[in-house]
């Protein structure tokens, strides 16, 4: 039963906090001085980092711990990306991988008893030929003997289901079927990236903003901690989290990664009304869309094809996610394009990411996610934090080991990257 008149008193109250300008309430987490050693300093405050650092907490009892952000909390690609989350993948280690954390995204919210706006609207990757339709039914067989739901669809069930889907055969790329996992979908980044500082901080994990790590400190062919521009910090354990810049942050290290780092754009349209409800994904014109909780249509494309660390992108790449969105749904045409940006993605040479031991001990890296780095959040970082615990890699991200370059048990799976084009 309701107590109408609680809820009338929670509403008072927060209208009069609002109006003080919220001066008296409390921080969600600390702003902790920086200590002189940890047990384990996690570089990068974005998802990964966080959430890394709060299974080290609570799995491991490892709470002694820094994560250090050079500049705000998720102010890297955790708040540049365009949130959708999946596990439809072929290869074993990776459905495993993504699968594994698909299972924890379900439970997020109430694992972090933190609102992270998991929305199981399902994901629908379209086909437009017989040849993609063919491999498109492979994938969904290869899925479901691994446990994954997949539902191959036809036409007529698309566009019933995805009415404002131009399902017509008068377009460059006409749709033939698609291939539906329900449980797919989206979440908020920002709430990731702070369900996760909370959880962590009550654990007592020290997070540190404006401290960017400017060297590694090495003896003896083991780390012994980082200089950051807050002074050094003692560490036997490094993780490094840091998305686009993993390869600037090794060669502070002395290492090279096999990976390169290239702009991935992506932009959003004007609010509107419920329109799109599931994520509409396209391998031909390699375009997605969604639609977020404030009403803005989400869409990305490809890389713009060159190194860069800028966070913004060609006007090509905008260009072409134009006539992908207006070629799949012209009634789109009537919006105004809001704003765009770009992340820095690290792109592994196989399209797989690298979670595990570096040649340098207590080195550990969580990084080369090409475009799966948000939706793999919270099993990367599980079996990150269970590699740094032990020291050793979970059966789960054993596969995506750095070794695997040299002994060639590359992960090379058809668009996860780097260059779907030339797969």
């Amino acid at each position: 039963m309701t107590d109408h008149k609680t809820d009338r008193y929670s509403l008072l109250n927060l209208a009069r906090k609002a109006l003080r300008g919220h001066e008296d309430w409390k921080p969600v987490w600390r702003n902790p001085a920086p200590k002189p050693r940890y047990d384990v300093v996690i570089i990068g405050g974005g998802g990964h980092g966080l959430a890394t650092a709060y299974y080290l907490a609570k799995v491991h009892g490892i709470t002694n711990v820094a994560v250090l952000e050079k500049g705000w909390l998720g102010g890297g690609n955790t708040g540049r990306n365009t949130t959708i989350v999946r596990s439809n993948y072929l290869l074993p280690a990776n459905t495993r991988l993504y699968d594994f954390s698909l299972k924890l995204w379900e439970g997020l919210s109430e694992e972090l008893n933190y609102n992270v706006m998991f929305s199981q609207r399902g994901v629908l990757t379209l086909t437009h030929g017989v040849s993609e339709l063919t491999a498109q039914m492979r994938l969904g067989n290869a899925m479901r003997l691994a446990g994954v739901d997949a539902r191959v669809m036809n036409l007529d069930e698309i566009a019933r289901e995805v009415p404002l889907l131009d399902c017509s055969d008068q377009v460059r790329y006409p749709i033939v079927g698609g291939m539906l996992q329900e449980r797919g979908g989206t979440a908020r980044h920002d709430a990731v990236a702070w369900g996760y500082a909370r959880a962590a901080d009550a654990r007592g994990v020290d997070i540190i903003q404006n401290c960017e790590v400017t060297g590694i400190r090495r003896e003896d062919g083991k780390v012994t901690g980082v200089e950051t521009s807050r002074g050094f910090i003692a560490a036997p354990k490094i993780g490094i989290c840091v998305a686009g810049n993993s390869g600037v942050l090794a060669e502070m290290a002395g290492l090279r990664l096999p990976m390169e780092s290239h702009v991935l754009q992506a932009m959003v349209t004007e609010p509107v009304k419920p329109v799109l409800d599931k994520v509409i994904i396209s391998r031909a014109w390699h375009f997605y869309i969604s639609q977020s909780d404030k009403g803005e249509l989400v869409m990305g494309a490809d890389l713009d094809g060159y190194n860069s660390y800028a966070q913004r992108g060609g006007p090509n790449v905008i260009d072409h996610v134009v006539r992908g969105c207006l070629e799949l749904f012209p009634a789109f045409g009537r919006l105004k394009m809001m704003r765009t940006w770009g992340g820095i993605m690290d792109m592994t040479m196989d399209g797989s990411p690298i979670i595990g031991k570096m040649p340098l001990g207590g080195l550990y890296l969580n990084g080369g996610w090409c475009y799966g780095g948000f939706k793999a959040t919270p099993g990367a970082a599980w079996t990150f934090a269970h590699t740094i615990a032990n020291d050793a890699p979970h059966e789960i991200n054993a596969p995506f080991s750095l070794d695997r370059f040299a002994s060639g048990r590359t992960l090379d799976e058809r668009g996860s990257g780097p260059f779907p084009w030339l797969h």
